[in-house]
């Protein structure tokens, strides 16, 4: 028991001196992101932080505007307008380029052309309710009698569902 008390003691005392390993995790109830979705959330960030000083020094620029001595700091918030209209219209080309890019590369096919078919070794999983193993298409768990109810065709004879 003395033993175990003095271990105790010295595991408290190694937490207390503040070196150890620290572990770095995302913060709670926030999705962990990949690196393209990381770069393009702190693109956002940064068109976002853009756009908000622009309104900021074009606010600050007409109200220094207002005072008589200081009227031609409205040449200055004019410049500035027009700089946050040209802007907007570069964030909106810029959305409108990466929305049909996008669409393109979703409508793309790539045609490959059909060699013989070679043979696949069947493949086997073992079912987490037991050990043993048993055959898989395409990662499903198939018994016995279900194995005549597959149907395997190729997407692009696949009919769309009709709503």
């Amino acid at each position: 028991m003395e033993d175990f008390e003095r271990n105790m003691e010295l595991l408290a005392e190694t937490g207390a001196s503040g070196r150890g390993r620290w572990i770095v995790t995302p913060q709670k109830g926030v999705a962990f992101i990949g690196s393209r979705a990381r770069a393009q959330q702190r693109a956002r960030e940064r068109r976002r932080r853009v756009f908000v000083i622009l309104l900021e020094s074009i606010a600050l620029s007409l109200l220094i505007g207002l005072v008589p001595p200081l009227r031609p700091m409205w040449y200055l918030t004019a410049v500035l307008l027009c700089l946050l209209a040209l802007y907007v219209w570069l964030l909106l080309w810029l959305k409108e380029k990466g929305s049909h890019a996008r669409s393109l590369e979703q409508t793309r096919l790539v045609r490959i052309p059909e060699a013989a078919p070679a043979a696949v070794p069947a493949r086997y999983v073992a079912d987490p309710s037991s050990r043993t193993p048993r055959p898989t298409y395409n990662g499903l768990t198939v018994d016995g009698d279900d194995a005549a109810s597959i149907v395997v065709r190729p997407a692009d004879r696949v009919q769309p569902a009709r709503a």
